[in-house]
């Protein structure tokens, strides 16, 4: 199979790949053309149909297995496909795991390491309350270790939301050694859950899609609710670690136009909106790099760092 990531101006493509979406779009002339995402696990790419009418183009939906015959071109500095032929795929034709995304790092280690963290958390309460989520409950263990931590922008991979929430608690221990000043079990207590709404407000792989609870409610006020629901099942659980371990997920986005319902008002807050922002846009900026393949150009401007990007010279 050629994987995406290996795509290059001028290649002819004969192969199966998922289809993301596909929408119907008319160009400024008034005409009707095929606007699609294709995906597999080394990432997506936007693709045409000039020509809807062609005997080669069949009839096929978003999120069907498709084969295709395409050209590789260029358009703003970015890989397309300008397809030819396209057809519903049959069985024996693709492995459906060819067209997961996956993250590079092992989920299994990551997620060790991330137990790892739990262990050193002093606090009794709060280390009862992560063991409750990461290590006896089963349900919420492979959805966390499966789900990506976004539709798209970043970690939008199978164990991203793992991989990006490892990241942030590294962050945050770095943060809480170096600021005395940080209660450090509210910190990495607070970065581990900062996402777990995720796990509702997205929906499995191969879709990806925000479900509607994710789009009424948003992962911050789900994870809050989850983690309030999950406290009230511990004795004893001290109401002010509660409100301020809910407060550090109310405020992770660190501005209300970024869809947190509270500003940072703790030092931690503060430390895991600056985390999550820092794991965020590295990975960001790292993804739109990796896909612009042997492009040494400008890449044009990326709305979330709000700048025009290229790599660096070697």
């Amino acid at each position: 199979m050629r994987y995406i990531e290996s795509f290059r101006e001028g290649m002819h493509v004969s192969d199966v790949y998922l289809c993301k979406n596909k929408q119907i779009c008319l160009t400024k002339s008034g005409k009707e053309y095929g606007n699609l995402v294709l995906q597999d696990k080394t990432g997506t790419i936007d693709a045409k149909i000039w020509d809807l009418g062609s005997p080669g183009i069949g009839n096929f939906e978003s999120l069907d297995y498709v084969y295709i015959d395409a050209d590789v071109t260029v358009f703003q500095n970015s890989n397309q496909l300008n397809l030819k032929r396209v057809r519903n795929a049959e069985e024996g034709e693709y492995i459906p795991g060819d067209y997961l995304p996956v993250s590079t790092k092992d989920i299994g280690l990551m997620f060790e390491e991330l137990l790892g963290f739990i262990e050193t958390i002093k606090n009794q309460y709060l280390r009862r309350l992560a063991e409750s989520f990461f290590k006896d409950d089963p349900a919420f263990q492979k959805a966390f270790r499966f789900h990506s931590a976004a539709k798209s922008v970043h970690h939008g991979f199978v164990g991203g939301l793992l991989e990006h929430t490892l990241s942030v608690v590294k962050l945050c221990d770095y943060y809480a050694a170096y600021y005395p000043m940080i209660n450090r079990d509210l910190l990495l207590t607070a970065a581990m859950f900062h996402d777990i709404g995720k796990t509702i407000e997205l929906s499995t792989f191969p879709e990806n899609d925000y479900t509607d609870d994710g789009q009424l409610l948003g992962h911050i006020m789900i994870g809050t609710e989850m983690i309030g629901d999950r406290i009230r099942t511990i004795e004893g659980f001290p109401e002010k670690v509660a409100t301020e371990l809910k407060h550090c997920i109310l405020a992770h986005h660190g501005e209300l136009a970024y869809g947190s319902p509270k500003k940072p008002a703790l030092i931690e807050a503060l430390a895991l909106n600056f985390a999550d922002n820092t794991d965020a846009k590295m990975e960001t900026m790292i993804e739109i790099l990796k896909g612009a393949g042997d492009n040494t150009g400008w890449l044009g401007y990326h709305r979330l760092l709000e700048t025009n990007i290229r790599k660096t010279t070697e």
